[in-house]
């Protein structure tokens, strides 16, 4: 049993589907089947079945999945140390960013090409509940996801804290209120985000704390999307102010939340005890001198949104 073999077993299970474990992976599908086969035969018994829609390890495929993901990460983390030793200053970087933070970190992102240009980032977009999957996973040394985090499992670098706003059309009979209550949108069709975001599950919670759960009209990962959807009468939708602060006003119109207000509170996250490459703590040092800092909300960060260093 090849780490090879691991790799695409475990690829296939986060994936749910053999056709997106092969793009992961720039394999043909074919191949994937045929690994998992291979995978089946020599470990006498099948490794997956189907559960409705979803892909599920058996008794077997359980164990192969969590010795092969302890194994996979251990190697990862082999590789990172044994590049360190030889090549200082080198190599790559593989960190996962989630889609509504491109612009937010496009500085940092520049700014590390520039310092470090012998380092190849390798950016996995993807939501934050699918980023911390691949930490777990060992495959992302880095990945930036929504805080609170598990204190015993993950070290945390904040990012930003920003409030979400109500983004309705600017002819809505909501643009004109100074603030809204979550409540009173129960009637209202929402535009979510993309699957794997957790930001879905927090409107969502709030929602049903709220007394109701949101009837959901659409979906997507990229915020102006989101918005052009709002402003097509689709539904409304709560974006952090980061964006809604961007938007066409003569078009859209942006609302407070309170009670609750939310928050888009996102950090860097590693796991505890976790070995870091060279790569990985030069990101992060230079996260540490760019970055607003703990606690840091939409006015406090113009600096680094604007492509300056602190």
């Amino acid at each position: 049993m090849d780490l090879r073999t691991l790799r695409y077993f475990v690829e296939v299970i986060h994936r749910q589907s053999y056709t997106a474990a092969a793009r992961a992976l720039f394999v043909t599908q074919p191949t994937v089947s045929k690994m998992i086969k291979q995978l089946e035969d020599e470990v006498g018994t099948p490794v997956l079945r189907k559960a409705g829609r979803r892909l599920e390890p058996t008794d077997a495929g359980r164990v192969v999945l969590e010795r092969g993901s302890q194994l996979l990460a251990l190697h990862a983390q082999l590789q990172a140390e044994l590049a360190d030793v030889q090549h200082v200053g080198r190599g790559e970087l593989v960190l996962g960013i989630p889609p509504l933070a491109h612009h937010l970190l496009a500085p940092l992102l520049g700014r590390f090409h520039h310092d470090y240009p012998q380092i190849e980032l390798k950016l996995f977009e993807r939501g934050s509940r699918t980023v911390e999957e691949e930490l777990r996973a060992g495959t992302l040394e880095i990945g930036a996801m929504l805080l609170p985090a598990d204190e015993n499992e993950y070290e945390t670098l904040p990012i930003c804290n920003f409030p979400l706003q109500l983004i309705v059309p600017a002819s809505s009979r909501w643009a004109d209120r100074g603030r809204v209550r979550l409540a009173e949108l129960a009637a209202e069709p929402f535009i979510f985000y993309g699957e794997g975001f957790v930001l879905n599950e927090v409107v969502h919670d709030a929602c049903v704390r709220a007394g109701f759960s949101p009837r959901i009209a659409g979906r997507s990962s990229q915020w102006d999307f989101m918005a052009s959807m709002v402003a097509a009468g689709v539904g409304v939708a709560l974006l952090p102010e980061l964006f809604s602060r961007q938007l066409d006003r003569s078009r859209l119109a942006v609302v407070p939340l309170e009670a609750p207000q939310l928050w888009w509170h996102m950090a860097f996250a590693w796991r505890r005890g976790r070995y870091l490459s060279f790569a990985a703590r030069a990101w992060l040092d230079l996260a540490r001198r760019m970055l607003p800092g703990d606690g840091a909300q939409a006015g406090d960060n113009d600096s680094l949104w604007n492509g300056e260093n602190r």
